[in-house]
């Protein structure tokens, strides 16, 4: 038998993706098929309350499943059931009505992605699939996640579509989507408020060009500096992930000194022992090196692609240039955030003001450009731009050295940690981020170790809260605290949103408050953290963490108070909203 598995239109996107994964693993384990689409399915699973305005269900054999909890509590017996307990969908007027106000079937393909490439990226892809299935339009949206190009789009798929929404935090390629109608926005709008901007590409969607035209030019200039600072970051972050981990275990792994030499191997004919072996291999002169040379790189790859984000290609060059010098003369993060910029409006200007023959225009942005933005760049970072803030720096770092767990300290870590919870990844979120990130890039891991803690959180006080007020949250709420528990132990801030997009007034402060006391006691503690990812996974690699313990603890005090803050001031439904969701379902 073959299912499709769906979810109503109240279910939130995070919990529908842990549903569909469940029901997916036992399938596989009682030899179930899964379909791909609702017309190759003997049979459907709708779960969660209230109704599904997917057209295709309808007349279809459908097996409705109202309680989120009975799919976690025994997922096997909701397969078994289905071919049994199957009935004809039959939609309301009104849900079909809504549905088919637009009666022709729309194409929308779509690319997603986010500064980290792993929360709002998929979040936001996921919010745009489920809008188009409610209109019953067809949709494939490609990820461009962490993990590189997810969901790919064709050539076909492409060209057929009627319209492309790029919901992009970053500046990315788009040169495939010449000539098509281009709706350009953010993966916060698209996840929160999908409708509106699905309403809005329609009405404000433009041809792309990819060609240099000063049109294009000011649309990328409005982009300002904050998008341009986040490109850099999300290039830079698969480095300092791998710098950090990598100098990690040369840490860990590196000192055996005092294991008993016991076992003897020969290598090219002379006897060796074994840890001679491991400390050759995993030491300062191999693993070491590599986290090294990683982290050189980390500042030219934030400078470089600031500047590709402000003038494309051309920008490259003397973005890498400038943040290699900035890396040179110990500038750290902050020389490279000013020298991408610095390269990037000078390309961009040499761009749009020299002139030059139709036959000799091709030099243009691979010769002239290049060279004199990274001469300029070159000469304004060694004699204007580095001295100073490769001094501000020093200041800098020294004052981190020293803080130790004082009052300073605390802090600087309550700030990070309570920013982090401000916005659940909006910009106040990603300048803490990003600052963190920064300071790996220099070798200061301190930062960061708040940064985490206070980013873990939100979601994990919103799980807790429904654990203690049970009786204050509905059914669907209850659902998403499970889910956000997960994403919380991952260090996703944004499993918290469901809960602050109806509740904002109590759960943001709750958040603040909860998140401050984890940055606070992480530094206080005197936790390191050398990766800028991974949450509660980061604790089993040895050498990330410094203090797992403490710093386990500090994650978890903030995450009860959090949690317990907002149970006690939510208030419960009143009776009028529990007899709406009633008659909704």
């Amino acid at each position: 038998m073959s299912i499709y598995i769906t979810t109503t239109n109240q279910t939130g996107p995070a919990i529908a993706k842990l549903i569909k994964a469940e029901l997916n693993l036992v399938a596989k384990e009682i030899n179930e098929t899964i379909a791909e689409n609702v017309n190759t399915a003997d049979v459907t699973i709708l779960i969660g309350k209230g109704t599904s305005s997917d057209l295709a269900l309808n007349g279809k054999n459908v097996y409705s499943v109202s309680n989120v909890d009975e799919v976690f509590a025994n997922p096997k017996q909701i397969l078994k059931d289905a071919a049994t307990k199957a009935k004809s969908y039959i939609m309301s007027p009104v849900d079909e009505k809504a549905t088919s106000a637009d009666s022709d079937m729309k194409r929308i393909v779509a690319i997603t992605a986010c500064p980290t490439g792993v929360a709002h990226t998929f979040m936001a892809a996921e919010a745009i699939e489920e809008e188009a299935k409610k209109r019953g339009w067809w949709c494939k949206v490609e990820t461009r996640g962490s993990v590189g190009v997810g969901n790919e789009l064709t050539a076909e798929e492409i060209a057929s579509a009627d319209i492309v929404i790029v919901a992009c935090d970053i500046e990315v390629d788009l040169s495939k989507f010449a000539g098509k109608l281009v709706y350009r926005t953010k993966t916060g709008p698209a996840l929160k408020k999908t409708a509106q901007e699905f309403d809005r590409a329609f009405k404000e969607a433009q041809i792309y060009q990819p060609t240099s035209t000063v049109k294009s030019t000011t649309t990328k200039e409005k982009k300002g500096i904050y998008q341009h600072l986040l490109t850099g970051i999300s290039y830079m972050l698969p480095m300092v992930v791998a710098g950090g981990l990598i100098t990690a275990l040369s840490f860990a792994l590196g000192h055996f000194e005092d294991v008993p030499k016991l076992v003897k191997v020969i290598v090219d004919g002379v006897e060796v022992t074994k840890t001679s072996m491991v400390n050759t291999l995993v030491g300062e002169p191999h693993f070491g090196e590599i986290g090294s040379l990683a982290f050189k790189l980390m500042i030219p790859l934030l400078s470089g692609y600031i500047s590709y984000s402000i003038a494309d290609r051309p920008g490259l060059a003397p973005g890498f240039v400038g943040g290699f010098l900035a890396s040179e003369i110990k500038a750290g993060f902050l020389g490279g955030i000013v020298a991408g910029y610095f390269a990037g409006y000078v390309a961009l200007l040499l761009t749009r003001f020299i002139k030059l023959p139709q036959s000799m225009s091709a030099l243009k942005p691979i010769l002239i450009v290049p060279v004199l933005a990274t001469l300029a760049t070159g000469l304004a970072m060694q004699f204007v731009i580095g001295g100073p803030i490769a001094y501000l720096m020093a200041a800098l770092d020294a004052w981190l050295e020293n803080m130790g767990n004082s009052s300073s300290a605390v802090i600087l870590g309550a700030v990070l940690g309570a920013m982090m919870c401000t916005d659940m990844g909006g910009p106040l979120n990603k300048v803490a981020y990003a600052s963190g990130v920064g300071f790996i890039a220099t070798q200061q891991y301190a930062p960061m170790a708040a940064i985490m803690a206070g980013g873990m959180v939100p979601p994990l006080a919103m799980s807790i809260a429904t654990f203690l007020a049970r009786n204050k949250f509905n059914e669907t709420e209850r659902g998403s605290g499970k889910a956000a528990f997960v994403l919380g132990l991952c260090f996703i801030s944004e499993g918290a949103i469901p809960f602050a997009a109806r509740d904002p007034l109590r759960v943001i402060p709750s958040c603040i408050i909860g998140g401050a006391i984890a940055g606070g006691l992480a530094l206080l503690w005197e936790t390191t953290l050398r990766t800028p990812h991974g949450g509660l996974f980061a604790l089993v690699i040895p050498g990330v963490v410094e203090h797992p313990v403490k710093y386990l603890l500090a994650i978890t005090i903030g995450s009860i108070v959090g949690g317990t803050i907002y149970a006690i001031i939510k208030k419960p439904e009143t009776n009028l909203e529990k007899v709406a969701e009633e008659s909704v379902a």
